[in-house]
Order: structure tokens, then sequence, then C-alpha cells
């Protein structure tokens, strides 16, 4: 990103077709999230000019504008610009219902839901992870208060899961986040999981002579944001028929008294049968196919994330994690595909004779291989060059075969990079340190030759400086004109 954040903020806004056309805005680690009226006067050929931008991503209304490691800095410039629709969607208008839009929205609240919360996920897997290898070392040991704190440190963010998705989605659902947050508590009360406990073990639980259905919502996702759904329905609902004099008190006991029931009796049941079918059926078929699953898996890795569709997948790992302390298929997969871009990244920073261009490729270099964070190296190098993002989707297979094969799994949720690669350590097999090290190893090798093998066409200093003077110069063309 441009180190004037402020003057690229006003750029951005600009080729989004100005302030009046952005519906919402949020972000994610590496792009600006935003929801436009009209997509029709979206300028994506400016957007890609503007320095910092490493690419875009369009779907109906939505724009995405890939920035990288310093998204942050530009959304607060950004935000300073749109400081009363930050995080909340205002879009208005009726649109055709259709298939496509049905799978776009719940695409989109997912994701949209579930960005906001990878700081904190990834956050509490690191910890987790530090108090693993604290034990495993024998600097701490098994029962002491400190390894004990460090757990639920690391534990709070996945265990109060509902709590975090309660409050984004009503940002993302427009409706009162305190009530999202008070409907979502009480499926993690600890009276209520009392409940559910006894609930399962055979005992018969009922609310108002309904019976309540043995359901285990912490680390659990699609419960609360399903929940969360709905009440920005009921709340609206409740508001229309309270009367003035009333809204004060009646309005938000008759939406708990609705929303909580609803939810412990139908919308939670409901919400973990969706959960629950989405993993088994991604897990079958890394059951049916094995190594080859995780082999197909490296190779899209980065198409899927070209499309933001990698955050589909957050869920699933975060409830496989949970229920059996491991995910085996989509996280290894990630090792090959993440280092495999920065393999490639570092070959065409190696090649290259544009000074620039080496900068981006180690900068994108270094994000992938020691944070696994790969949007810089995938739009920033990859996809402008094109043959070194074949080299790495080739590189991403096999790698994804040699992890399959050696059986990796990750006890964790963080991006695999070198800084997280301990999150693959199986204290029950010591192996699994050399087949991680050896994975990651492959995967910058090979990546690196295969680009080489492959070439690219490299980018001329002269275009470099010709597509940064070419927006300037249409500007002041078109002030002179005005």
């Amino acid at each position: 990103m441009a180190k004037n954040y402020a003057e690229a903020a006003q750029k951005i806004l600009g080729a989004l077709g100005g302030r009046d056309n952005i519906a919402a805005i949020t972000h994610c680690m590496t792009r600006l999230r935003f929801v436009v009226r009209d997509e029709s006067v979206v300028d994506t050929a400016a957007l890609k000019t503007i320095s910092g931008v490493m690419g875009v991503v369009k779907n109906e209304n939505q724009c995405q504008v890939i920035i990288g490691n310093t998204v942050s800095q530009a959304y607060a410039e950004v935000v300073k610009l749109l400081p009363e629709m930050a995080g909340v969607s205002q879009e208005s208008g009726k649109r055709k219902i259709t298939f496509r839009r049905i799978g776009a929205g719940i695409l989109d609240a997912l994701i949209g839901t579930m960005s906001p919360l990878i700081p904190a996920i990834i956050g509490g897997s690191m910890v987790k992870l530090l108090a693993m290898v604290l034990e495993m070392s024998g600097v701490l040991p098994k029962n002491a208060p400190t390894l004990i704190i460090l757990t639920v440190i690391g534990d709070g963010a996945f265990f109060f899961l509902p709590l975090m998705v309660a409050a984004s989605a009503a940002l993302k659902f427009k409706t009162n986040m305190s009530l999202a947050i008070a409907i979502a508590g009480v499926l993690v009360h600890p009276a209520f999981i009392d409940l559910m406990a006894k609930a399962a073990q055979g005992e018969h639980m009922a609310f108002a002579f309904i019976p309540l259905t043995a359901v285990k919502y912490t680390y659990t996702v699609i419960p609360a944001l399903v929940m969360t759904w709905c009440l920005s329905y009921i709340e609206r609902w409740v508001d229309s028929i309270t009367p003035a004099v009333t809204k004060n008190f009646l309005k938000p006991m008759l939406i708990v008294l609705i929303a909580a029931p609803l939810a412990i009796l139908l919308i939670g049941p409901i919400g973990i049968w969706i959960g629950s079918s989405i993993s088994a059926l991604v897990y079958t078929i890394h059951n049916y196919l094995g190594w080859l699953a995780v082999a197909i898996m490296g190779a899209i890795w980065p198409l899927l994330v070209m499309t933001g569709m990698h955050r589909v997948f957050t869920p699933t790992i975060i409830q496989t994690i949970a229920e059996t302390g491991k995910e085996g298929m989509v996280m290894p997969s990630e090792i090959g595909a993440n280092l495999s871009l920065g393999g490639s990244s570092l070959a065409v920073a190696w090649r290259t004779k544009n000074p620039e261009l080496r900068q981006t490729a180690l900068a994108a270099a270094a994000s992938a291989i020691m944070a696994g964070i790969s949007e810089p190296a995938l739009y920033g190098v990859a996809l402008r060059l094109k043959r070194p993002l074949i080299a790495s989707l080739i590189s991403g297979f096999i790698c994804g075969a040699v992890a399959g094969i050696a059986g990796l799994a990750s006890h964790s949720m963080a991006a695999p990079g070198l800084f997280t690669s301990v999150q693959f350590f199986d204290p029950a097999n010591p192996m699994s340190i050399v087949w991680v090290v050896g994975v990651m190893a492959l995967s910058i090798v090979l990546s690196f030759i295969l680009t080489l093998m492959l070439g690219f066409e490299d980018i001329p200093v002269e275009e470099e400086q010709r597509q940064i003077a070419e927006p300037v110069g249409a500007a002041q063309t078109q002030q002179s004109a005005s």
C-alpha cells in the first residue's frame, strides 16, 4: 500500500463511483470489502492502477480491493471518508430473487461475518499452541496453573465463538448487537450447557413441554449466524407491533422471549445439522480420496483465495478441530499453496530486471513464507505475471500430495507459514516435525525451480513508469478540459 493512505483512499472511492455509490465497507486480513449500489459505475481498470492495490475481485454488487498486510491502515483512511457506514450494510432496494443471488447472499453472509473474527481466532490458536509447546518441552508440568491459564486464554475465542459470531452478524444484518449477544449467550450459559449434557446422557429435558435436542454450541458458527439473521426480522416485526410508550421495556422483552426459545428449540439444532452436514461432506471426500484430496485442495487453494471462497472452510475447520483435536485436509493443503506462492515470488525477484517488481516480489515472498499470508504474492506477482501462478499451482498439488501421504494435520487454525508451523507438530508422532519442515522446504524449492523453468514475461521499467504516469496524465487532461 502507498504511504499516502489518505490519497489512495480517495482514489479508491472515486474509482468505485464516489461516496454515494458505497453501501457498506468492511475489511478482512488483506482486502477492503465494499458493497456498491450500482456495480456498472465501478471502474475496475482505474482501481488496479492505484498504487498499493494488488488486485480487484467483483461479485455482483460486491467489490473486493486487495491491499495486502497493511489493509487496516487503508481501511482507517476509507472510514474517515465514510464514518457513518463502517462495517454496516446500508444497501437499499429489492432485487429479483434467483438461486445465484441466494447462493451469493449466503456466501456473503458467511464470509462477511467470519472475516472480522479471524484475528481473534488466530490469536487464540497461537496461544493454545504456545501452551502445547511449553507442555511438550517440559517447561511447564501438565496441571500447572500457568499452563491452565494459557490454555484458557487461547480457548476463549473458540469457547465463546457464538457470542463473537452474533456480534459480527448483528453488524452484517443491521440488528441490535446487544440483543444478539444476549441470545447467543444463552447457548453457552453454564446452566444451559449442563442441561444439554444431561439430555445427551438420555435424561428427558423440555422447555414449555417441548423436548430439547441435546446440542453443544461452544465452538460453533452456524447456529449463532442463523439466529442473528432471524433476529433481524424478529426485531423489525416486534418494533412494528409495540406501542411507542412501551418500546423501552416491552420491545426488548418480547424480542428475547421470541428469539431465545426459537434459537434453543429450532434454529440451534438446525444450525448444528447444517454445519455438521457441510463438515461431513468435506471430510467424506477426504476419506474417500485420501492424500489426493489434500493434493487437489493444495492446487486450487490460490484460486479459492482469488474468489474469496476460502473463508467458507473456516467454520468447518473450527468445528473439526473442536470435535477431533485436529484437521487433516484443508490446513495441510495450505502449506504447499502458501509457500509455493512464496517460492514463485522469490524466483521472480531473482530473475526480474525491474527494481520495483523485485521489491514487491521479495516483500510478497516474505509474507507468504514467514506468515502464511499469500495474497500479496498471489495478486502482486503470480496473477500479474501468469506463469508463476501456474508454477505455484503445480507445486501446491505435489506438496499437498506429500502432506496428505504424511498424514499431516493441524491442531490449530492459523495461516500455515514458518512462524506457525508448530501447529502441525503432533506430540504423539515426533516425525511430524520432519515432515512439516520437509513439505515447507519442498514447496519453496519446487515452486522456485518451476517458475524459473516456465519463465515469465518481465515488466519493463518503462512500462511500470508509464502505468503510474498514465492515471496522472489523464487526470491533468481532464482538469484542463474542465
